[in-house]
């Protein structure tokens, strides 16, 4: 009887210590999963950046060319045939970004979280991201730290800037013409006419030997 007591006791605690345990690791992987549902908008936000990289590049190579090459009367009508484009590769190309970074997420980011915090950890994390003052600080830095602000900051340093540049522009345009013979400021010697072979003049023809 004692034996069998003893081995009762014995699995009731086996059991009860296990329980914390299992019931800490899925409560661990639940606030993981909490704290990257609360930071999908960032990843979405940062997808996103990704995807409209390119189409920044190419929105800039083309309005190159419609001020350099493309006649004034054309210019409205190709700018709208270029912003339907690029529309059409961001309708595109943003779901593509934004499924992969899930993705990734769940297989990177959410174990690193898992691995690198403790449960206590994660729980003050979630209580700091889920602050509405936090929110409320995420939500103004687009107007704290936007267009507005990055366009004070170039007004502020141009006149340093512009020197630094204009140098930098001066000797590249050095180094370009040197190495293509002057041919960007215009020094460069015109490579000399062909001149035409001269023409062979037919001999003269003999004349006839005097008669005796």
């Amino acid at each position: 009887m004692k034996f069998t007591q003893l081995a009762l006791a014995t699995a009731l605690t086996t059991s009860l210590l296990a329980l914390p345990l299992s019931a800490s690791a899925q409560s661990k992987k639940e606030l993981v999963q909490k704290m990257m549902a609360s930071q999908q908008p960032l990843i979405d936000n940062a997808a996103q950046n990704l995807a409209e990289q390119p189409a920044r590049q190419l929105v800039g190579s083309a309005k190159q060319v419609l001020a350099q090459a493309v006649p004034p009367e054309k210019r409205e009508a190709t700018a709208k045939q270029v912003d339907a484009e690029i529309k059409k590769y961001l309708d595109a190309a943003v779901p593509m970004f934004k499924s992969s970074a899930s993705k990734l997420g769940a297989s990177t980011v959410a174990p690193a979280l898992e691995e690198k915090f403790t449960e206590d950890e994660l729980k003050q994390l979630i209580t700091i991201l889920d602050s509405p003052v936090l929110k409320k600080y995420q939500a103004a830095l687009p107007d704290l730290i936007g267009p507005a602000f990055l366009e004070k900051i170039v007004l502020d340093v141009r006149p340093q800037l512009d020197p630094k540049l204009q140098a930098v522009q001066n000797n590249l345009r050095t180094i370009l013409d040197n190495a293509t013979g002057g041919k960007l400021s215009g020094g460069g010697q015109a490579p000399a006419p062909a001149t035409a072979p001269a023409k062979q003049t037919k001999p003269a023809a003999p004349k006839p030997a005097a008669s005796k």
